[in-house]
């Protein structure tokens, strides 16, 4: 039967008789149905329900997962800028005192006896509390790290290896092993 349809005549076939054959196919696969009694039907009724009301809960859910996430992600960005801010009132009101000396030192007489002293202990002040906040100073001696250096310029100088630091322009600096500042350093060629 198979070699039947691949007969040259069916290609020749006419596009009423192909339309008709068409509708024929769509009629059967259509009038085939399903038998049910009220009883069964009125169960599938039910177990459509049933899935519906699942699928209704589960996108409710998703919802409020969504709205919870959305909710729990602005609290954590305030949380965090109210934090950021603490730190800031933090560090500034450890470094009032330091203020407060320079305030004194300003009031005082520039040609006083130990007022040289006196800004030295400043300094030494707001040092330790920069330290005691984990500031830490990048050591600029000795040979050249680009890590943690930055060479501003080169000056042969003898009697000295090449890649060492000859001198320091600006100090760098360091907090837990982050640095905020490199060293600003000269190096000998």
């Amino acid at each position: 039967m198979a070699s039947k349809k691949n007969k040259p005549h069916d290609a020749a076939k006419e596009p009423e008789q192909v339309k008709e054959t068409e509708q024929t196919v769509q009629t059967e696969q259509t009038t085939e149905g399903v038998t049910m009694t009220q009883e069964e039907l009125e169960t599938v009724k039910k177990h459509i329900d049933e899935l519906q009301k699942k699928l209704d809960d589960t996108v409710a859910l998703l919802q409020r997962n969504q709205a919870d996430f959305d909710n729990y992600r602005k609290r954590n960005a305030s949380v965090r800028a109210d934090s950021y801010d603490e730190g800031k009132r933090d560090c500034i009101k450890s470094l009032l005192p330091v203020l407060d000396d320079f305030d004194r030192v300003a009031e005082s007489d520039a040609s006083a006896e130990g007022w040289a002293d006196g800004v030295k202990l400043v300094h030494k002040k707001l040092a330790d509390i920069l330290a005691k906040e984990g500031l830490t100073e990048i050591p600029s001696d000795g040979a050249f790290d680009p890590e943690l250096h930055n060479a501003v310029m080169t000056e042969a100088v003898e009697g000295m290896e090449s890649g060492n630091i000859v001198q320091t322009f600006q100090k760098g600096y360091k907090v837990k092993e982050k640095i905020i500042r490199h060293s600003m350093v000269k190096v000998s060629e």
